[in-house]
């Protein structure tokens, strides 16, 4: 059976909401809207290890892909420069706010 409590009940009775995500989630509320879930240490255990995977070599390398077809053969400005120039940018504004 799913619980739902206010949070400042939840800050109150925090032993009793532990007790009740032991048999099931405990839905803790702000001003009537759920904030947060409190469930079991073994639930969540489950849902870590059915949790797909990321291979973020693979997702880097689709990143990369699409990145090389957006560009279209064009090349990245330099970062370095760009940092620069940034700073150069807002060196002047500054420079024009105070005179």
């Amino acid at each position: 059976m799913d619980h739902i409590i206010s949070a400042t009940q939840a800050r109150i009775h925090f032993g009793e909401v532990i007790r009740w995500a032991r048999s099931g989630p405990v839905f803790v509320e702000r001003d009537g809207k759920s904030e947060v879930v409190v469930i079991s240490k073994q639930e969540y255990d489950q849902l870590v290890t059915a949790a797909p995977k990321k291979d973020w070599q693979k997702t880097l390398e689709e990143l990369h892909e699409k990145l090389r077809i957006e560009l279209a053969g064009r090349s990245l400005p330099d970062s370095a420069n760009l940092i620069q120039q940034g700073r150069e940018e807002r060196d002047e504004q500054l420079h024009d706010s105070l005179h």
